[in-house]
């Protein structure tokens, strides 16, 4: 039960949604007015107006958010979306899969554009998967009509795969490691959440086996709703001629030349188990900095 609050407080906690709502809608505007901070700044800005906008939806719905209930403990979730996409930045360095394009030239404007969209990540993902899955146990009912004891395989051997997927690209000449992009988004799922599992932090090999497969297929849906997202802002910002990002991965991705706007079709499967991955990152790092104890 979440107790009352003052009334400020709780106007704010009832309605801090709709501030989300406007952040968007004004953004929007003002990019059809053709005014280049939006542009230049779109993806952070609407990913910020987006995060709000879902964590007050969430709040009304379930009684609890990350921006409400979780307050102390999202600043870690934004400084962990930034270095766990740093990981990624590495690997691109061999892959050489995307590309950045119309960010700012000063380094200091740069650097605050990289770390605002970075910062928007997990948090993006994170409150799509608390929506998403709170509107799937509504329709499913009570949480507890598991089938458990469902296989999923042992644990070394998600983690010897998880290793090998993830060091491979490494080991190859770039023109073979950018196929293999998708070694990389699968890899670190397998490799992170049996450890998690030993370690009794969240994992979603424990949801699978004692049957719960809402959390997995939360994110799943979560991971697929905001790879569209990001791509409708990122292509918007691209037809702005603002800051945007473009890919450069192989060809054969290129199917029939369907995109949906700069990211091949094919590609946007990579984004569920994404979500995933960010999943198991998370609570790995809030596990190893005592974050029970500090954040509960």
């Amino acid at each position: 039960m979440i107790p009352i609050k003052p009334n400020s407080l709780r106007m704010y906690l009832l309605w801090h949604g709709w501030i989300g709502v406007i952040i968007m809608v004004a953004s929007q505007m003002l990019l059809y007015m053709g005014n280049r901070f939006v542009a230049n700044w779109l993806t952070p800005i609407m990913w910020t107006g987006y995060i709000i906008a879902v964590d007050g939806l969430v709040y009304r719905l379930r009684g609890e958010s990350w921006l409400t209930t979780r307050r102390r403990e999202f600043p870690l979730l934004v400084l962990l979306s930034v270095g766990v996409w740093l990981i990624f930045e590495v690997y691109n360095f061999h892959l050489q899969n995307w590309l950045y394009h119309g960010v700012p030239t000063n380094p200091l404007a740069r650097d605050i554009a990289y770390f605002w969209s970075f910062s928007t990540i997990m948090p993006g993902v994170f409150e799509t998967a608390n929506l998403v899955e709170t509107l799937l146990s509504r329709r499913n009912g009570a949480e507890n009509k598991y089938q458990a004891n469902a296989f999923i395989g042992p644990s070394w051997a998600w983690f010897i795969t998880g290793i090998a997927l993830i060091t491979i690209p490494l080991a190859l000449p770039i023109y073979v490691a950018t196929h293999l992009f998708g070694f990389v988004w699968i890899g670190f799922f397998l490799l992170l959440d049996p450890i998690n599992e030993k370690l009794g932090a969240p994992s979603l090999r424990i949801q699978l086996r004692i049957g719960n497969r809402i959390p997995v297929i939360a994110l799943l849906i979560s991971g697929m709703i905001c790879g569209f997202v990001w791509e409708t802002w990122n292509y918007q910002a691209y037809l702005a001629d603002g800051g945007h990002w473009v890919y450069t991965i192989p060809e054969v991705l290129h199917i029939f030349g369907w995109h949906f706007g700069k990211m091949p079709v094919l590609g946007l499967l990579g984004f569920p188990i994404f979500a995933l991955e960010l999943f198991s990152f998370y609570h790995l790092i809030f596990e190893m900095v005592g974050g029970k104890r500090v954040f509960k």
